[in-house]
């Protein structure tokens, strides 16, 4: 029963890190096209240039969430304490990018608001 269990757990983990994988490749591709396109549009603005990156802040997140779930999946099979240091850097990582991307957004909501106010 336990030889199936780690099977099974070894073979969610690969599926959800391909995933990871899947969505920070396409994240990077879309912002490195999209990045190109604002940087070489001369209208383009700030505003532009910082919705972007903030997309790709939020596809970034995404896909270390994934990796988390993969991790705190591979614990239940382990109790190497290598296995555990991951974890709690890529925890510490995803709550850092969390706290940065929630206060880009903050910040652009903020300018986006005296805007809409005015043209009211």
């Amino acid at each position: 029963m336990r030889e199936w269990f780690v099977i099974a757990t070894e073979n969610a983990i690969l599926i959800i890190d391909m995933m990871a994988l899947v969505v920070v490749v396409l994240a990077t591709i879309e912002a490195f096209w999209r990045g190109l396109a604002v940087l070489f549009r001369p209208s383009a603005s700030n505003h532009d240039r910082r919705e972007v990156w903030l997309r790709y802040a939020r596809w970034l997140v995404a896909g270390l969430t994934f990796q988390l779930a993969a991790d705190i999946i591979e614990t239940s099979i382990t109790s190497d304490r290598e296995a555990l240091f991951r974890i709690a850097v890529v925890a510490l990582v995803r709550t850092f990018l969390n706290y940065f991307l929630e206060r880009d957004v903050a910040e652009v909501r903020g300018r986006q608001r005296p805007a809409t106010t005015d043209e009211a």
